[in-house]
């Protein structure tokens, strides 16, 4: 019997949880936004070898798992805070395209490690700040993302929560790291 509850339980908890979303409420679609500028501000401070590992946002907070081999450094929390906060300044587009897996890869689009995806994907991609449905213009995004979505239309409306903030840093496995952030007015 406690074999049974655990096993329905976790299997409600994958499907919850799927793509990382506790749920598609206001403040987890601004956080999983969030996310997105948090990937690439990592990618552009510590390196582009970093990928995401996991992630799991709900309206609280946001968490993703990204390999790195050591703790950051309190400048480099602060350069990434800042690049996030930037381009939520910049209120630049938050584009969803479909296209066959094959192009998705051509673009170098992100995804995240181990995931299988089907031969459609979409893909969301950041700015430029002129760029558009019709037009997404992936030679001048911030980023590009194999993502299910859902997100706010542009990085502004982030700012209706407040500014970006690292709440912390942590080892979660060997060459594994953990940020926990917000969107706070504090």
């Amino acid at each position: 019997m406690l074999k049974q509850h655990q096993d329905l339980s976790r299997a409600g908890s994958e499907q919850k949880f799927k793509g990382g979303l506790a749920d598609t409420a206001e403040k987890t679609v601004r956080l999983h936004t969030a996310h997105h500028l948090l990937l690439k501000a990592l990618q552009i401070v510590l390196g582009p070898e970093v990928h995401q590992r996991g992630s799991n946002i709900t309206e609280e907070r946001l968490r993703i798992d990204f390999n790195w081999p050591a703790k950051m450094t309190d400048e480099q929390k602060k350069e990434v805070e800042r690049i996030v906060n930037e381009k939520m300044q910049e209120d630049i587009p938050m584009i969803r395209s479909e296209m066959s897996l094959e192009e998705a890869e051509k673009l170098h689009a992100e995804h995240e490690f181990g995931a299988k995806y089907p031969e459609k994907v979409s893909v969301y991609s950041l700015g430029p700040k002129d760029a558009t449905q019709e037009n997404p213009d992936f030679a001048h995004a911030f980023s590009i993302e194999f993502c299910g979505g859902p997100h706010v239309g542009h990085t502004g409306e982030l700012l209706t929560s407040g500014h970006f903030k690292i709440q912390k840093e942590e080892a979660v496995g060997q060459g594994v790291r953990r940020i926990k952030a917000i969107l706070t007015d504090k």
